[in-house]
């Protein structure tokens, strides 16, 4: 599988990389896509592609098999709104993206219980997706605010670009149970980066079910921290 992390130097997108996917800095390839020297009037910019093979393979047998379930998802046979409710979400994510000046094309991408997902598809993704996906969640929260001023407050709108969110998920997942390794075999615990709640809650479901592991969150704000904890066989 394929990632894309910027920093500002390689260096930075490397250890960015191995920490969003809770893998070893020898465990990936990378290939430098952009790249920019610190001057005095620009600062430093690098982009690069992480290669990632047979990644799953890095964690304990197990949790084999789980990542893939924790993450599935049906995708709608089809993508156009099916009723006034879906049309509105739909024109409405199309406007507002227009008038943040870029071109997006916008269809419905799944269609659950209290769940719809939109699929934004623009040249403009990865700025709209932002940095750790901020730019897309807070896109998203427009969009189920305005869901509710349609009276549908029942309904989680997900809003995707280029499979952001699936390539998170999954890489959350597997970073959860790498981490959950690690904190087993030092007998310790461990301080995961700043997430969104969506985000903090995979980590806390993925890893419910070991017995020997506990997770709870840390900080103050909207973007706080999962520490993973070694608690021991009760």
């Amino acid at each position: 599988m394929t990632y894309e992390y910027e920093g500002k130097t390689e260096k930075e997108a490397i250890e960015k990389a191995a920490s969003e996917l809770g893998l070893e800095k020898d465990q990936f390839d990378v290939e430098i896509l952009e790249s920019q020297k610190k001057s005095l009037f620009k600062n430093g910019y690098v982009k690069i592609r992480v290669h990632t093979v047979d990644s799953q393979n890095q964690v304990s047998s197990e949790f084999d098999g789980k990542i893939s379930d924790s993450v599935s998802r049906a995708v709608v046979s089809n993508p156009m709104p099916q009723d006034e409710f879906e049309q509105k979400l739909v024109d409405f994510t199309k406007t507002v993206v227009e008038k943040m000046g870029y071109e997006v094309a916008v269809e419905i991408m799944f269609r659950e219980d209290r769940k719809i997902g939109i699929k934004l598809t623009s040249s403009s993704s990865s700025i709209l997706i932002g940095r750790k996906g901020k730019n897309l969640d807070a896109l998203q929260l427009i969009v189920n605010i305005y869901a509710g001023h349609l009276g549908r407050e029942d309904v989680r709108v997900i809003l995707d670009t280029e499979n952001y969110r699936i390539r998170r998920e999954e890489s959350l997942v597997r970073l959860a149970y790498v981490t959950a390794d690690k904190v087993r075999q030092k007998k310790t615990s461990m301080l995961l980066e700043p997430m969104n709640p969506f985000e903090r809650r995979l980590i806390h479901t993925t890893l419910n079910d070991i017995a020997d592991v506990e997770t709870k969150s840390e900080g103050d704000g909207l973007y706080k921290q999962v520490r993973v904890i070694y608690k021991g066989v009760r």
